[in-house]
């Protein structure tokens, strides 16, 4: 099941508890205070996987929380930390504060970590220096635990693609995808038979040595119809999607039992994606005409081909059940790609590990944990 959104809940551990001991041993006469200090609380993690292609652990499963730190304890004994709870996304996946709207991160990169809620301070115990002075030798003060931070998300994963696969329903974007990839999705002929995106690796080098041939990613969207933009049909659940991707294939039915305008049908997708986001119009774009072996009447074919090069768009004309043309256009969804500028993602990922450092890491002194005893 293809899950792209999803709410969940948040929290640190709270911190431990200080102690308020003193020592009380034979032939060790004023012993003084002894009581340690509390352990910190854990956090959460939120991890971007390359594993994982859906927010599906998170339909159900919503609530999630940090081990507490233990409290301290005698013989300037410290409470063991909290551990940490490492929540796995998939990447692309864009984290919202539910409460505020505000964006918290988003993913691009396998390996990024993000704080999502930090563990609370542990308490300071008698023993603490900060409590003992010559003028107080016996101090009784002591701190509780910080309470650990809480919060609520929301996640919306975004599929990260090279090329995107948009049209009108019953296009030939799954025949097509499970013919130039591994991917499977469910065909059929009727409209509207994708349901969910899917992605598939298309090596446009077949016949390279192992690892050097060129590879990208194809993600095939549900159809498309009037109106999207405003809900109608599958409307906005999956136009977010195209955002991601680098370069857009328009799939248009140029076969005789498709009796909408051709070059209507991708001046309305174009006019879709336009009302969605002013981004998606300027997106790189070309032009596929499918279903040739079904094509009868050329001048269709022709006109979609005459408004292709007066929009300067690249065409080609593909038949997903004979084979035909597709070798061309897998080369030149490749060639353009070369030409585009690919994504910077590397400052992001260094900037997202520099985030998960903990700001407790160097704070605790080296009194001893209560297990090292």
């Amino acid at each position: 099941m293809f899950v792209d959104e999803a709410k969940i809940w948040v929290k640190g551990g709270d911190g431990g508890n200080g102690c308020v001991a003193f020592r009380r041993e034979k032939y060790v006469p004023r012993g003084g205070p002894s009581g340690g200090d509390g352990g910190h609380g854990g956090a959460v993690y939120l991890e971007s996987d390359a594993n994982d292609n859906t927010l599906l652990r998170y339909r159900y499963n919503r609530e999630f929380r940090a081990e507490r730190g233990r409290h301290g304890e005698g013989s300037n004994c410290q409470g063991r930390s909290g551990a940490d709870t490492v929540l796995k996304v998939a990447v692309g996946t864009i984290v919202f504060d539910a409460d505020t709207g505000e964006q918290l991160v988003d993913f691009t990169a396998p390996g990024q970590r993000f704080r999502a809620a930090q563990g609370g301070r542990g308490g300071r115990g008698n023993g603490n220096p900060a409590f003992r002075k010559p003028w107080h030798r016996a101090p009784r003060e002591h701190e509780d635990g910080e309470r650990g931070e809480e919060r609520r998300l929301r996640l919306e994963l975004r599929l990260l693609a090279d090329v995107g696969l948009v049209g009108f329903p019953n296009a030939g974007k799954s025949t097509l995808i499970s013919r130039i990839s591994a991917a499977r999705p469910k065909i059929a002929a009727y409209p509207f038979t994708t349901l969910e995106p899917h992605l598939g690796v298309v090596s446009a080098d077949p016949d390279a040595a192992p690892g050097l041939g060129r590879t990208f990613v194809v993600a095939d969207l549900p159809g498309l119809i009037e109106g999207a933009h405003e809900g109608v049909g599958l409307g906005v659940r999956f136009l977010k999607h195209v955002e991601r991707t680098r370069l857009l294939a328009h799939l248009v039915d140029t076969s005789d039992g498709n009796d909408r305008d051709p070059v209507g049908d991708v001046e309305i997708i174009e006019h879709e994606l336009s009302a969605f986001s002013p981004a998606l119009a300027q997106k790189p774009m070309i032009v596929v005409a499918t279903k040739l072996d079904a094509t009868t009447r050329r001048e269709r074919l022709e006109k979609l081909r005459a408004f292709a090069a007066e929009r300067g768009l690249e065409f080609y004309s593909i038949s997903s059940a004979s084979g035909e043309g597709i070798p061309a256009l897998v080369r030149g969804m490749a060639d353009l790609l070369d030409r585009l500028p690919k994504p910077a993602r590397e400052d992001e990922h260094e900037k997202l590990s520099i985030e998960s450092d903990s700001p407790y890491a160097e704070e605790h002194s080296a009194a001893p944990h209560r297990e090292d005893r």
